[in-house]
């Protein structure tokens, strides 16, 4: 396979998750850099443009991923399900999926994925600690399992094939932070995509796990350990304090989402059958 890919140019681009918000999002910006953006997901997304194809198609579904990935340089998988479900859903979107997704690479011969992981990797820590990716994982649900569980599986394909990864522990990415808690996460929609394309064109990514939020003045995560990666945001949660503070003037702090890093997820479930 041919490599077209320029220091200004991104290249061949595989775009899973297309059609969700943060997909939305990245299109037009990630297009504007490509030599060729392919984007899938299983909803319906916009017609192409130029420079653009768009396939329908499930993650578990391991032929249908084969193609995606047929002639592409890099992957950058937001596909999944980003809330928290039943395992079952969580299972076979979010696992089996992400599973093909890097078979396929392996096949294909792929040598860089984005993988967009999450916080909630590392929910159970408390909001008055401050970590960083080198310490262990501590899911705070069944997502938060399959971004382990993803994270893992990277690291393997990483070791024995050497298909690069940067794992983006996504904060809470937003036109603007919806309450207290995302003073601390918030990932503004232009760091989103200075932290993609940072992970995409850094020259030596190995396999990496970075802290996807905004210049904020309050954080629980030290990105110091993937500081190679060249990801430098520009925004910053704080313009919007005062609004949310006083939106929020109390905490309950026998609440468990106001201890926890993984805010309302740990009121999410458990499902009944």
């Amino acid at each position: 396979m041919e490599n077209t890919q320029t220091p200004l140019s991104l290249g061949r681009l595989l775009l899973t998750g297309a059609a969700g918000g943060l997909g939305r999002e990245l299109r037009p910006r990630l297009r504007a850099r490509c030599t060729l953006l392919r984007l899938s997901d299983v909803s319906a997304m916009d017609a192409a443009q130029d420079g653009e194809e768009v396939v329908q198609a499930r993650l578990e579904d391991r032929n249908a991923v084969h193609e995606l990935l047929r002639g592409i340089d890099a992957v950058v998988h937001l596909g999944g399900i980003s809330t928290e479900q039943h395992f079952d859903a969580i299972l076979q979107a979010n696992i089996v999926g992400t599973y093909n997704v890097y078979e396929a690479a392996r096949r294909h011969g792929v040598k860089r994925i984005v993988f967009a992981s999450s916080n909630h990797v590392t929910g159970y820590y408390r909001q008055d600690e401050v970590i960083d990716p080198t310490m262990p994982v501590r899911p705070d649900g069944h997502y938060g399992i399959s971004k382990a569980f993803g994270e893992n599986l990277s690291r393997f394909y990483f070791d024995r094939y050497g298909v690069e990864t940067v794992c983006l522990r996504i904060g809470s990415s937003f036109a603007e932070p919806a309450n207290r808690r995302m003073l601390a996460t918030w990932l503004s929609f232009a760091d989103l995509e200075r932290l993609v394309v940072a992970s995409l064109t850094t020259p030596v990514a190995g396999h990496s796990v970075i802290y996807g939020m905004s210049d904020n003045t309050v954080t629980w995560w030290d990105n110091t350990p993937a500081r190679h990666i060249g990801f430098r945001p520009l925004d910053s949660s704080e313009p919007f304090r005062a609004a949310k503070e006083a939106a929020e003037p109390g905490i309950d702090l026998r609440d468990p989402a106001a201890i926890f890093q993984a805010g309302s997820f740990v009121h999410a479930g458990p499902f009944e059958d």
